[in-house]
């Protein structure tokens, strides 16, 4: 099962309490709507429509909800991830054992708490989700093994060196141009994907979630 629960919200904090649907697992409550993320890269948005080419080679056509949110997402790096932080790490099963992160997401103090838990994630096969807080932090020989604690658990997630790092950026309209690469948390209703938050990459950055 998809979860919606990265945030693209914008940086004021008018717009946080609002971003918090999208920070929920879809388990937590019942939907009707199935939730779907959409990965890809813009190619064209006008009105209240972003047509992606999806990541799978697809074409869609994506309608913004009434109130949809805008972010990007700007570079941070393995060091600024200090004990007490919020984080979203996508991670995958590591052959040795143990789990290594795919990306890491640092969310805004505001965000803190959104979405807690670890559950599965659709970035690759068999990846999984984990939005818990950061205990520790150690350097190792090979990047940084991150313990994160949630809901009383407590996980530890290697992050090897060259693991995109990232944390939430304004953005606005004009940075929907084409070529924009975009992660949409949608809805997939009958009418087809309904997006409620996009985040799209500038300067550079790409959304890696």
């Amino acid at each position: 099962m998809m979860k919606n629960i990265m945030p693209a919200l914008a940086i004021a904090l008018s717009s946080v309490s609002s971003m918090a649907i999208l920070t929920t697992p879809a388990h937590a409550e019942e939907k009707k709507a199935t939730q779907i993320h959409v990965r890809g890269s813009i190619v064209a948005f006008g009105g209240s429509t972003l047509k992606v080419k999806t990541r799978e080679g697809e074409t869609i056509d994506v309608t913004l909800a009434d109130g949809w949110k805008l972010a990007s997402v700007a570079n941070a790096k393995v060091t600024d991830i200090k004990p007490g932080d919020f984080v979203g790490i996508a991670s995958m099963p590591k052959d040795g054992g143990g789990d290594g992160a795919l990306e890491v997401l640092i969310f805004p103090p505001a965000m803190k708490g959104a979405g807690e838990g670890s559950y599965g994630w659709d970035l690759k096969p068999d990846s999984s989700m984990t939005n818990a807080t950061v205990a520790d932090a150690v350097k190792g020989v090979d990047g940084r093994t991150v313990t994160v604690t949630y809901h009383g658990k407590e996980k530890k997630i290697a992050v090897p060196e060259g693991t995109p790092v990232v944390t939430i950026a304004p953005a606005t309209n004009d940075d929907l141009v084409p070529g924009a690469v975009v992660f949409v948390a949608a809805e997939k209703a009958a009418t087809g994907s309904i997006a409620h938050q996009v985040i799209v990459g500038k300067n550079g950055v790409v959304p890696p979630m």
